[in-house]
This record gives structure tokens, sequence and C-alpha cells, in this order.
């Protein structure tokens, strides 16, 4: 039986830190780019990951959380079964991601002041407005010699590498607070309440018998309800059906 994940943040913060994760792994991939639409794929992704984090004060919610991290840390050290030396490179390691998020610029700085950068994004925005006739410096860009191109894409998508980092590890931290259980959703409807801690619902279950989870839903209280991908054959679309899965609550 094939499986997945599915996961639902239960506030806004979650939410962006979920959308800026699949920014980066999606900048991460388009970094390999080779031909021309390629490179347009990663400038794309690129100005969506700087849009977003222009919008939103991403580093007050990130130190929160990291001090958050930082005391559930200084907890577990306490317990006489804990790897104190894993324990004590976790510490060394988001005390130092703390101090340097304290000390840095606002994300993207630096971006706004590259020429190139900002002579380039309004196209972005355009549908299909990036062709050579539109964008005749970016087409001169990417004739460049690699190496000049590669030392260009580490150098602007360097500049997120430390909430990139920041990311990884809050979610990393908030994904490990849950541990999955057995439940059965009757007639294909589950209802939860969320504890005071709970920021993320993860749902894990088969992905070959035609149906998927949705999540309705607050910090206080949720609903997950199956619903079929392809309406069965008397046109149903919301499972109707006892269905077992595992819920982890984070």
């Amino acid at each position: 039986m094939s499986n997945t994940v599915y996961e639902f943040p239960l506030n806004e913060k979650v939410r962006t830190y979920l959308r800026l994760e699949q920014l980066f792994k999606q900048l991460d991939y388009a970094q390999n780019c080779s031909e021309d639409w390629q490179f347009i794929s990663f400038f794309d992704c690129f100005f969506t990951l700087l849009d977003l984090l222009e919008r939103i004060d991403i580093r007050t919610d990130i130190l929160k959380d990291i001090e958050a991290h930082k005391k559930n840390l200084q907890h577990w050290s306490k317990h006489p079964k804990i790897d104190q030396e894993a324990l004590s490179q976790a510490m060394n390691k988001i005390i130092e991601l703390r101090e340097k998020l304290k000390n840095s610029n606002k994300i993207g700085t630096k971006l706004k002041d590259d020429r190139f950068l900002s002579s380039i994004r309004q196209r972005f925005s355009i549908p299909g407005a990036t062709c050579s006739f539109d964008l005749p410096n970016l087409h001169f860009w990417l004739k460049q010699p690699e190496e000049k191109v590669q030392h260009d894409m580490k150098r602007w998508v360097g500049e997120f590498a430390l909430i990139h980092q920041a990311i990884d590890i809050t979610l990393s931290f908030l994904r490990e607070r849950g541990r999955f259980e057995t439940v059965t959703a009757t007639n294909g409807f589950y209802q939860g309440v969320a504890d005071d801690k709970n920021d993320l619902i993860r749902v894990f279950c088969a992905y070959n018998h035609n149906y998927y989870p949705t999540l309705s839903g607050n910090k206080y209280r949720y609903a997950i309800r199956f619903m079929f991908f392809e309406a069965d054959s008397s046109g149903k679309v919301a499972v109707d059906y006892d269905t077992e899965f595992k819920l982890a609550c984070c």
C-alpha cells in the first residue's frame, strides 16, 4: 500500500512557514538550470519567494520559535537517557542561528539594490512577459559565461540562506512534537480538539484509494473530511464509510 502525509496548519504563521519551505525546495531544484526556459522558472520562483518575505515580518516569529526550541532543549537535557552530545550540538546550532538572525539586515535588502534584478522583476508579474523582446537585458545575461551566471545565482540565493536554515530547523522541531496514532474517521469524518500547543495537523494515509483528506478549523478544534478524487459510481464526492488513518497533532 502506498501512503503519503498531508499537512494542515492551524494558524497563519505555520501556513507561511510551509509555503516558504515549498518555495525553498523549488528554488533549490530550479538552480540546476541549463536551458533558457529553466532560468525563467528560477527567476519566477525567486521573485515569488522575495515577494512573500517582503510582505511579512518572518524574522520576529522565527526568533520567538527558536527561543522556545532553546527552552525545550534545556528541559530535555534533564532527562537521564538523553544523548547529551547530540543535544549540545543542537543547542549550539540554534543559539548560533538566533544570534545571526538578530544581527542580520531585513531579508532582501541587498537584493533591492541589485539593478539587474530590479529591472526584470516587474515583468515576471505579467503572464508571458519574459520573452527576449520583453527583457533583452535578461537575454543578454543568459548568454554570459556559465561561471558568471552561476556566481550571480549563488549570490542572490545566498541572501536567503539564513532564513532557509531557520525555516528548516523550526519545522523540524514542530513536526517532531507529534507522534502518529491510528484513528478512524467514522463515515469519512473525524473531529478533534487541539490544545494550546498544536500548530500543525499531519494526516498519514493511503493515496491509492481514490480519496484525500481536507481539514477545516482553527487552533481550538478541527474537522477532517475525506473526499473522493473522482466521484464514485453513484455520484458521491465525500467518503461515506469508516476510514482508518494515522494522525499526528504537532
